[in-house]
Formats: C-alpha cells, structure tokens, sequence
C-alpha cells in the first residue's frame, strides 16, 4: 500500500496535536519512490554485480543502507538504527542505541549473525573447494554472514572510512563475488555478508539478543544437524525478529 505525502503528514500533525511527539521529535518524510531515484546512482551497479534472480529484492530499496549516507537525509542525521517492520521490542530501544558507543574505530556499522545456515548454502561450493575454511561456519567463529532486519550507521565513519569506500566500489565487489562463487538474493545483507569475508573489521557484531531471527526454513532443508548452531541465542532477548512470516511471541 502506498501513502500520498500529504496524507503522512496529516498522520503526523495528528500524533503531535495529541502531545506524543510535542517537542520531543523531529520527522523527516522520505517516499519510497524518490528515495529510490536517489539511490540509484549510488547502488545501482553494485546491486546489477550481486543480485541474483529473486523479483522482490530488485528495487534499489532494498539496497538503501549502502547509498542513504550520501546526503539524502539532513546534515545533522550522524548514526541511523534501521529496521525491519516485523519486529517486535522487549527492551528500550534507547539501550540499543548505546551499542554505537561499542564500535571499535574501524567499525562503520552494527549488524546481527544471520541466525539460519544461509551462507553456508550459498557458499556451498567454495566450502566444498575449501575445505577446513570459516566461511558459512556458525558463530563464535565463522564467518557466518549477516541479517539486515536492525542495523546500526554511523555516517560520519562510514564517509570516512577508506574501506568502507573499497568495498562500495563494483570492482570490490566483482572480484569477490567470483572468488567466492557467490550469487546473492536477499538486498544489503548479501552485500555485508560478502564484504565481511575480506573485511570483517568493518562490523560490530550486534548479539543475538538484539534481532533475534524466528525463522526456522532451513531446519528441514538439509541442514538440520547443523541448525540449532546458528539459531540458538542463549541470552535475553531484546528485539524478535519475525522473518518470513513467523509469528512473534507475546
């Protein structure tokens, strides 16, 4: 469903008439379709390299988190958390914001394990040619890729941050998507997930706790011995994840 400009900003005069937002908040609206066009030039050849077939993940949307700090939204926007719709917070959303503070000089932005064996299939043959390789392995130490349902920008390092830059560049991203025979289908998170496994420092790790993935589609894909390694989150959680229409606790 699509929502004219006019008709958000009526939601959000009606939000601050009621005193919820009343100086506490400031909005900025972005439509879809603009935003899209504004990105383009930004991730468009990126996004040609790596996607693969899959229709839904075609639009440069779905690539907004490499292009949204080139000056599409206002100068004072430093750090960005972004979200999918299908969450569900059982903590204040404040403390996870306080994870910026946690980033390392080189992190750029805070990311999640993918918490399914994903990468390990579509690494699956250079896991085969590779033998003893990290790549696709479960945490606490593979290179176990990412899920992009709540990430963490900080804009100011990524802008000025000379890796990020390489890894934003098609060259980058060509020579790697043919070393690790890798074909993505899921937007920016197959972007992380490759560029992770040459520039791993680029990340913070967010735990678990704070995009804890429900899916479960892989469990009986062949993999299911394998399964419990990645989805497994021994920690309090902080936000649930409903991934592929899975139905979020109460």
């Amino acid at each position: 469903m699509s929502y004219s400009e006019e008709f958000i900003i009526e939601c959000l005069q009606q939000i601050t008439d009621e005193g919820i937002a009343r100086s506490h908040f400031q909005f900025t609206i972005l439509l879809v379709e603009n935003l899209g066009r504004q990105l383009l030039p930004h991730v468009g050849d990126l996004q040609a390299q790596l996607q693969g077939s899959h229709p839904y993940y075609r639009d440069a949307i779905f690539f907004m988190s490499l292009g949204i700090h080139h000056e599409i939204l206002p100068d004072d926007v430093k750090q960005l958390i972004m979200m999918d719709t299908d969450l569900k917070f059982m903590t204040d959303i404040k403390q996870l914001f306080d994870l910026f503070e946690d980033f390392s000089d080189e992190n750029v932005l805070g990311i999640a394990h993918e918490q399914q064996p994903v990468y390990r299939h579509l690494f699956s043959l250079f896991r085969s040619q590779n033998k003893g390789t990290k790549v696709g392995d479960p945490p606490p130490d593979g290179l176990t890729g990412f899920n992009s349902g709540v990430m963490l920008l900080d804009f100011d390092k990524m802008r000025g941050s000379e890796a990020y830059r390489e890894i934003l560049r098609v060259d980058f991203i060509q020579k790697y998507s043919e070393k690790y025979h890798f074909k993505g289908h899921l937007g920016d998170q197959d972007f992380f997930s490759l560029a992770s496994m040459e520039k791993p420092e680029l990340f913070y790790v967010l735990p678990c706790s704070w995009n804890k993935q429900l899916c479960v589609w892989w469990k009986d894909k062949g993999y299911g011995d394998v399964f419990d390694m990645y989805f497994n989150c021994p920690q309090p959680i902080h936000v649930y994840h409903g991934n592929c229409n899975t139905p979020i606790p109460h």
